[in-house]
């Protein structure tokens, strides 16, 4: 008696359903981990900062009312003042008033000028916003190209050359590099302007031309920290075993780096990128001193020199937003770039 084997072959259809439920299946995954990573990472890092940032401020106010007022002005007019600032009420009445407020996108007003705080950011932001952008472009190009670059030319001389100019890039003050790239490019070689800032929605041209000195000079810094990690994970990856299946396979280097090794090397570099943004926002205001562009940190030292509270906490709390949101971004963009550890992270 002989027994027949029939063998199913799965359908295009039911290939193209187990697709769809898997990439469905991603998606709900890398939904359920980006809900985590706010719920239980930014948000309580966002609440804790903000209510550091108030404290620190009510403590080191003294009397705005009477700053302002000056010597001649009697205690009933600071009193009044203090009144309509809402300064009488309790430190937990005047937190979680200033908390709803900045929820809904509202940081108050000036106690001198009396203009909008979140107006006067939102003037400013794009100057800081800019030259980070270009620092970001610097540091990724630059990194990535040098790290690149050395990783293959391991023990050469360019190998040796970019890691002692990575090193000496790391060292160097920022202000110190910005104030030679100044002399160089602007008062030597007339390339670039020495100053000022053209928004972008007026002169494209002039506005990268404005922000590229400015960048550049903050940019440099981080490129050697990424070109020295990206270096690292490279040199680990080539001596991988599925490395070396793929040169006794025959394939040439460029394409074992850019089709198999480099997503998962860049990681690395990535994370250190993110790191360093924080970094980078800091040294945007002494970018704005040295170039004299009207960003954030003119607006904050111009609110701590005269006390005013609002400008100073506004900035405060702008400053630390963009940082999470910088750091949720990294995250998903490394949670992309390394597609196997999405379902484990």
């Amino acid at each position: 008696m002989t027994t027949t084997t029939t063998t199913t072959t799965p359908s295009t259809a039911d290939t193209g359903r187990g697709r769809q439920t898997r990439r469905r299946h991603v998606a709900g995954v890398r939904a359920r981990r980006w809900a985590r990573t706010l719920l239980l990472g930014a948000l309580p890092v966002a609440l804790i900062s903000t209510f550091l940032v108030f404290l620190m401020t009510y403590l080191a106010s003294g009397n705005p009312a009477a700053q302002k007022l000056g010597d001649r002005a009697t205690p009933e007019e600071v009193t009044r003042l203090n009144a309509s600032w809402g300064l009488d009420r309790s430190f937990p009445e005047q937190y979680l008033s200033w908390l709803g407020h900045a929820v809904r996108g509202d940081l108050g007003k000036s106690y001198f000028s009396g203009l909008s705080v979140t107006k006067s950011i939102g003037e400013r932001l794009p100057v800081d916003a800019s030259i980070t952008l270009v620092a970001v472009v610097v540091a990724v190009l630059a990194g990535f190209a040098a790290g690149i670059l050395a990783a293959l030319r391991q023990g050469g001389i360019t190998d040796r050359a970019i890691t002692v100019l990575a090193a000496a890039a790391t060292t160097i003050p920022e202000f110190w590099l910005a104030i030679m790239f100044v002399s160089l490019f602007s008062l030597t070689l007339g390339w670039l302007p020495s100053g000022g800032y053209v928004p972008l929605t007026e002169d494209p041209g002039q506005w990268l031309l404005h922000v590229l000195l400015p960048g550049g000079s903050l940019g440099l810094a981080v490129a050697a920290q990424v070109a020295r990690q990206l270096r690292t994970s490279l040199l680990a990856a080539f001596g991988a075993h599925y490395v070396l299946g793929a040169r006794v396979r025959g394939l040439s280097t460029p394409r074992i780096l850019f089709g198999h090794i480099l997503r998962n090397a860049a990681a690395p570099a990535i994370a250190t990128l993110g790191l360093a943004i924080p970094t980078l926002l800091g040294g945007a205001v002494i970018a704005e001193a040295i170039f004299g562009l009207p960003g954030l940190g003119q607006y904050a030292l111009s609110g701590a020199q005269s006390h005013d509270i609002p400008v100073i906490q506004g900035v405060l709390v702008v400053s630390i937003v963009l940082v999470l949101s910088c750091n949720l971004a990294v995250d998903a963009f490394l949670g992309w770039l390394r597609p196997a550890t999405r379902g484990t992270r």
